[in-house]
């Protein structure tokens, strides 16, 4: 049977697992997340972090994702931007965007893109409404060095 999974050496053929007694459907595998899904997932627990520590740091802040950043002014080929803030002005309010493509390229594992973006976020909020590093962050994860 392994042998006519292997067949010319293209790896496994075939289904993986027996279909669900039940239906009859072949039962769904379970795959890692996509690289953005992933990216999105850590956006969140980064803002989860953030409103546990200090809740008052994202009142009336948008957190938003883009691929890339725009092509405004203030950045060159050499630097390019992680992220974005922009402080509130009525009737808006304030916004972090986070860039996806920079902060992967950036990051060399999963749990460094994890840490990476969690230290931006921090960073921006800090940047946007001056409330302490030690108080949006006091676990210390903006000044962990195992992103690289």
């Amino acid at each position: 049977m392994a042998h006519r999974r292997e067949r010319h050496g293209r790896g496994l053929r075939g289904p993986l697992a027996l279909p669900n007694p039940l239906t009859g459907d072949p039962v769904p595998l379970r795959g890692r997340p996509q690289r953005a899904e992933y990216f999105t997932a850590c956006v969140r627990q980064a803002v989860g972090r953030v409103t546990a520590s200090c809740p008052r740091a994202l009142v009336g802040i948008d957190v938003g994702v883009e691929d890339v950043p725009t092509t405004v002014g203030g950045w060159s080929r050499d630097r390019v931007p992680l992220a974005a803030a922009i402080g509130p002005e009525p009737p808006h309010t304030g916004q972090v965007v986070l860039y996806r493509r920079p902060l992967e390229h950036r990051a060399r594992t999963r749990k460094g893109l994890r840490i990476l973006v969690f230290r931006t976020l921090v960073e921006q909020l800090h940047a946007l409404t001056e409330i302490p590093m030690e108080e949006l962050d006091p676990e210390g994860w903006a000044t962990d060095d195992d992103w690289e």
